[in-house]
């Protein structure tokens, strides 16, 4: 293992990218991390065709490519990526994810779901309670569209088995995409450290809180680097 850091890959969610991470991001390479935050891409037949399978893969040979010890650290829908590959990572760090359970009576999507055609500055705002003007107006010029069949799958749910790698959940209490509820339910089920935060679903990225959220998260890892508990497989 490393003696300071190792590698980390940001995931980001639904309807946005790597920017998000920023952050985060500085906060863990100012700490002698490895940062990797690329951005999801749709498939070659374009977006409408994009399938869940189709980003999971693409996490997958970013997490095969980074140096040990690697965590995968996910939001929202890059939550659920991060998870359907924990076996290639050596911690995850889960930030109001989507549940693998998925989420039930979940109105079914367009085949292209228009939130970067159709976002406003006003929305974006309502949308980030807990983040300056320049923060919103920085992920209004950046939000994207997103796969209709990506969200149903995902909203539909999956078998996932529970990862062997220590788990970090972040769920925020005003959370109305994913339940606050849902977050502390999955790291119950697993089981996983579970850490309340303030605010609501992309606070804790694109929020005031943004850095506090990631050096929490920082020093959860770092504890268990130091206590050994953290086991770097040489498989992946």
């Amino acid at each position: 293992m490393a003696e300071r850091g190792g590698s980390v890959v940001f995931v980001h969610g639904a309807g946005a990218g790597g920017w998000e991470w920023a952050a985060w991001s500085r906060v863990f390479a100012a700490a002698g991390w490895q940062v990797l935050a690329p951005d999801l891409r749709a498939a070659p037949a374009g977006l409408a065709a994009t399938r869940l399978q189709d980003y999971a893969a693409q996490v997958r040979g970013w997490l095969a490519a980074a140096p040990r010890p690697r965590v995968a650290v996910g939001a929202s829908l890059g939550g659920l990526l991060v998870a359907m590959n924990a076996d290639l990572a050596d911690a995850l760090v889960l930030v109001n994810p989507m549940p693998p359970a998925g989420s039930p009576g979940a109105a079914r999507r367009p085949a292209i779901v228009p939130w970067g055609r159709r976002a406003t500055l006003s929305g974006t705002r309502r949308a980030m309670p807990g983040a300056d003007d320049a923060a919103a107006l920085h992920a209004f010029r950046r939000w994207r569209d997103e796969s209709g069949a990506v969200l149903d799958e995902a909203a539909a749910g999956l078998a996932l088995p529970v990862p062997t790698a220590p788990v970090l959940v972040l769920g925020s209490r005003a959370d109305t995409d994913v339940p606050f509820a849902a977050s502390a339910a999955l790291a119950a089920v697993w089981p996983a450290t579970f850490l309340p935060i303030e605010g609501g679903h992309v606070d804790p990225l694109l929020g005031r809180s943004a850095p506090f959220a990631a050096n929490q998260a920082l020093a959860w890892l770092q504890e268990r680097m130091g206590s050994g508990n953290i086991y770097v497989s040489n498989a992946g």
